[in-house]
């Protein structure tokens, strides 16, 4: 089955709407976060704690996976869903932006990208076939066309030239695929030039894309600029296919690229601040290594009924995190992700009484 999106509801003050994707797999509603299980896992949490979460997909990468184990080795075990024991729906991303990070260990040329790996420094090659290829074989249900991410600040050539290969990528990822189930996206680039995302737009969008991606930010532009993209860049995505912004973000970024028209996010911000000691909470950002959570006996967010606040206080928390103990990152994880889940869920409920902008002010007003 190709995936089919269904617009459920739509805000009456901003662009938001809800709706929900659906494959031979399974459905899940949208907007929706899409917690990063980078390398077919995401770190502390079981699969059967993301269903609780109330998650319907998850993000697994290409490149990751594609260097260890290996797509021919999770192909052999069923696809990557029964190789981490997760039924519901996976994104897999191209691994473009991973190897396009490595500035010094990669090379690109129309044809392909050749690059390093960061493990061992062996040469390998992708190609926009190689990317549908690997995706393939690991059996997701939304998969990404290879692009060119340039980071920000860049000349406008240099840009320039990503969006001209970029569309050149997309096209032979067209002719690539060979499954028809689930759905294949496209993602467009332009940096910060309105015109050539623009450009960018009207290239990427006239292809048979089952969704469109926004890439390019969250690559060191700031948040004004990034929103500036998002803003510019939404409308120009078709209407009836789901939007997705790559690598955002923070609670208010996705809220705002909500209100603009964004179905779709990802992000490592709530897993991997998890690790760092820091939980989102309704009243905001709290860092549990500071010295007043030392004999605090409150539970990180007192208006949370996650596992974590439901068992833990702050005091606890604190004490396993400045031992190193692992059930620190996994309590907080689960938390951060249950954060963010609800959030999601809010906005969605928001949208279908019409009253977005509202939940919005309210829920920024909380979260300092």
């Amino acid at each position: 089955m190709a995936l089919e999106f269904k617009i459920t509801a739509k805000d009456f003050g901003t662009a938001a709407r809800r709706g929900v994707i659906e494959t031979g797999r399974g459905a899940f509603q949208t907007p929706a976060f899409m917690p990063v299980g980078t390398a077919a896992t995401v770190k502390g949490v079981w699969p059967e704690q993301l269903c609780r979460m109330g998650y319907g997909c998850i993000l697994g990468n290409t490149y990751h996976l594609y260097l260890r184990p290996g797509h021919e080795l999770v192909r052999r075990f069923g696809g990557l869903h029964k190789f981490m024991g997760w039924d519901r729906l996976i994104l897999t991303d191209s691994g473009g932006f991973q190897i396009f990070s490595m500035s010094a260990l990669r090379k690109v040329s129309d044809e392909a990208v050749s690059f390093r790996s960061h493990i061992d420094g062996s040469a390998h090659i992708l190609t926009p076939e190689s990317a549908v290829e690997i995706q393939e074989a690991l059996g997701s249900d939304l998969r990404m066309a290879l692009d060119e991410c340039v980071a920000y600040p860049a000349e406008r050539a240099e840009v320039e030239d990503a969006v001209r290969r970029t569309t050149l990528w997309a096209s032979r990822t067209i002719t690539a695929r060979r499954l028809l189930d689930g759905g294949m996206l496209g993602i467009v680039q332009g940096g910060m030039f309105p015109d050539l995302r623009r450009r960018s737009a009207e290239e990427i969008c006239a292809m048979p894309f089952e969704g469109f991606a926004i890439g390019g930010v969250s690559v060191g532009e700031g948040k004004e600029l990034q929103r500036e993209v998002v803003e510019l860049t939404a409308p120009m995505l078709p209407v009836e296919k789901p939007r997705y912004l790559m690598g955002v973000g923070t609670p208010g970024d996705i809220l705002f690229a909500v209100s603009r028209g964004i179905d779709l996010f990802d992000c490592v911000l709530p897993t991997r601040n998890a690790r760092n000691g820091m939980m989102f909470t309704s009243e905001g950002p709290l860092t549990i290594k500071q010295a007043r959570y030392r004999e605090d006996p409150l539970p990180p967010d007192e208006r949370c009924t996650c596992p974590t606040c439901r068992v833990f206080s702050r005091a606890y928390l604190r004490h396993l995190y400045m031992q190193g103990e692992m059930l620190a990152s996994m309590a907080m994880t689960i938390h951060n992700l249950s954060f963010y889940g609800l959030m999601m869920e809010r906005a969605r409920e928001a949208i279908s009484r019409g009253s977005y902008a509202d939940f919005v002010k309210e829920f920024l007003n909380s979260f300092k």
